[in-house]
């Protein structure tokens, strides 16, 4: 009797990768070493971001000194997020940065991307997320459309709804039976799609997106 078995997942990691303000320009060439490093470009937009989207994205650096200036130069314009995806993205995206400090990058690791088009501490051209919980929760920021991988199942996935799904499920029934619409699935999902709490709320007409 033969058994059945499961297909095998492969899962293959992905980081997010911003390319900031000042350095978009240089972003044809950035992606020709990004793609010639052995990564592949899942999904590209471009968008500019408001000083409080900015502080949301940056959450985990509030209360440092460089947080005002951070924010600041973040929205200064437009930027470029991507994601990245290849066997150990974020480690080997890490590598290619460089040091934070572009002015360390320069001395130390020269080659570095943040070497070639950073500044300084702060204007350092790139980000790269930190670790697998940063890329997810960078991913889902930039991409909320964007499922990302692997699926959590029984508690995990029990964890996530409580905390990400219900609570914002829940305000959109409780408005549902405050309207009483004529059509409450219709009027219940443009809801959820205007108030996706990890999508960013763009005020500035240069949102593009360019999936690959």
């Amino acid at each position: 009797m033969e058994i059945s078995m499961p297909p095998p997942q492969i899962y293959v990691e992905k980081t997010l990768a911003v390319i900031k303000p000042d350095i978009v320009d240089k972003e044809e060439e950035i992606r020709d070493i990004i793609l010639r490093s052995g990564f592949t470009i899942v999904q590209r937009r471009k968008l500019h971001l408001s000083p409080e989207q900015c502080s949301n994205f940056y959450v985990e650096q509030y209360g440092k000194m460089f947080f005002p200036n951070l924010t600041a130069y973040m929205s200064s314009g437009p930027l470029v997020a991507m994601i990245l995806a290849r066997h150990k993205a974020i480690s080997y995206w890490l590598e290619l940065l460089g040091p934070n400090n572009s002015l360390v990058a320069k001395e130390t690791y020269p080659d570095s991307l943040r070497a070639i088009y950073g500044t300084d501490d702060l204007r350092n051209a790139l980000h790269g997320s930190s670790d697998f919980a940063a890329a997810e929760r960078e991913i889902r920021f930039m991409f909320p459309e964007v499922i990302v991988e692997p699926i959590p199942i029984g508690q995990a996935a029990k964890d996530y709804l409580n905390l990400y799904v219900m609570p914002t499920l829940l305000e959109g029934l409780t408005e549902l039976c405050k309207q009483k619409p004529a059509d409450p699935l219709i009027w219940l999902a443009d809801w959820l799609l205007k108030n996706n709490p990890n999508k960013p709320k763009l005020c500035h007409p240069l949102m593009v997106e360019e999936p690959y």
